[in-house]
């Protein structure tokens, strides 16, 4: 048997491979924070290394991933469609229960259409590519999520970029942009790192002046905000504002997909161009009957959503008391601004042995100096959850220097 543990020599494409260290520099020390595995979860407590912990890091925002009925509707109708569609939408992969999300989405949402992507990450990738093209510009927010800038890479269209949720920018950019060409606004609903909700009102108003197209991307708010759980828009009451609306079944909707919602014709054009949905597999039924189901308790038990604006609130509102920079959160997505990497990776480390798992998030997917550890909630965490995640914040705090005693922050960070 060869040994190739002594391999000595390789491709120079592989030299970057090779360069990086820093993971394993990180694993070392005892610090790293990421691809944890779970070994038992019921939502909100979790068993990470044989023990214990608070899930504060989940974006299972409804609490449904371990619901009894959820659980039964994948189960069931494994009997009858079995695991998996083998195949896209396209060929033979749909289903009638494909066509049965795609209508009740749609009605919920309010559009005459819906389409379904395999992950919400294609959703937003295979969407944005297919209809915006070389004759089109795309505005996209600095911040915008990862799917969506790849979306605009692999587009034909021209892609200008405006400073985040700035929207003096935003129409600047656009009273310079070519007159004649296409023009589509693309933006989250809200932010995965911030919590904070776009600036929907003005965008719909610089939209109708230039005559632009408006893309939103509800991942982390349908489901969680808005009338009904409908999402950002619906916040301000611009449903019928916004052109196109994507979302993913994720998070709120305990399962794995997505989906993207307009005018039929604009959808039609997306299913029949998108790659992504042409020439991926299908959501398996499984994960189907999940969101179906998903969607239905979402309506038929708001309790859910009111619980979780009141934990937001709460977790907001402590946390600042304590004297944590919670940046601007809107939402269940409530970021703690540490600062550096590695004490950021420090403060981590203390909370898991505190019982609390939060996520890590350092440059370059925040600026520089701006380490933070952000935090989301459920509706289904209780008040005791709650206030050991708080007790476990300001023991954490105080240690490393972030808040002292008195509920002030003891770093300089915007």
């Amino acid at each position: 048997m060869a040994d190739t543990t002594a391999k000595t020599t390789y491709s120079k494409v592989f030299q970057k491979a090779y360069d990086f260290t820093k993971a394993d520099e990180i694993k070392e020390m005892g610090l790293y924070p990421y691809f944890k595995p779970l070994q038992a979860t019921d939502g909100t407590i979790v068993k990470i290394e044989g023990r214990d912990v608070i899930m504060a890091g989940s974006n299972n925002y409804l609490g449904l991933t371990n619901d009894p009925r959820t659980i039964k509707a994948a189960q069931d109708v494994i009997k009858f469609y079995g695991t998996g569609c083998t195949g896209s939408r396209y060929l033979n992969g749909t289903l009638d229960l494909h066509l049965e999300l795609e209508e009740k989405l749609a009605v919920f949402m309010n559009k005459e259409a819906c389409v379904l992507f395999s992950t919400g990450y294609q959703t937003n990738e295979g969407s944005i590519q297919t209809i915006a093209d070389r004759n089109d510009i795309i505005f996209s927010d600095k911040d915008n999520h990862a799917c969506i800038v790849v979306g605009t890479q692999v587009s034909n269209a021209k892609t200008v970029r405006y400073r985040h949720n700035d929207m003096d920018h935003l129409r600047n950019l656009l009273a310079k942009a070519d007159p004649d060409a296409g023009k589509i606004i693309v933006s989250d609903g809200v932010f995965s790192m911030s919590g904070t909700l776009a600036k929907i009102p003005e965008m719909v108003q610089i939209k109708n002046e230039f005559g632009a197209g408006l893309y939103l991307d509800d991942a982390h708010a349908v489901g969680v905000i808005g009338e009904g759980g409908r999402g950002s828009a619906s916040v301000f009451g611009l449903m019928d504002d916004v052109d196109l609306i994507s979302g993913t079944f994720s998070k709120s909707f305990a399962s794995l997909g997505g989906f993207l919602v307009g005018d039929r014709t604009v959808i039609e054009y997306i299913r029949h161009k998108s790659p992504a949905h042409i020439f991926s597999a299908s959501m398996p039924p499984a994960n189907v009957a999940t969101v179906l189901k998903s969607l239905e308790i979402l309506q038929e038990e708001p309790w859910r959503l009111q619980r979780l604006e009141e934990i937001s609130t709460y977790m907001r509102t402590n946390l600042k008391e304590l004297g944590f920079n919670v940046w601007s959160s809107q939402t269940p997505i409530i970021p703690v601004v540490i600062g550096e990497m590695m004490k950021c990776f420090q403060f981590w480390k203390d909370l898991f042995e505190e019982g609390v798992y939060v996520n890590a998030v350092v440059p370059p997917a925040v600026p520089r100096g701006q380490a933070l550890v952000r935090t989301s909630y459920m509706a289904t965490h209780t008040d005791e959850h709650l206030d050991r995640i708080l007790d476990a914040f300001r023991t954490v705090g105080i240690k490393h220097g972030i808040i002292d005693k008195n509920g002030k922050s003891l770093i300089d960070v915007e």
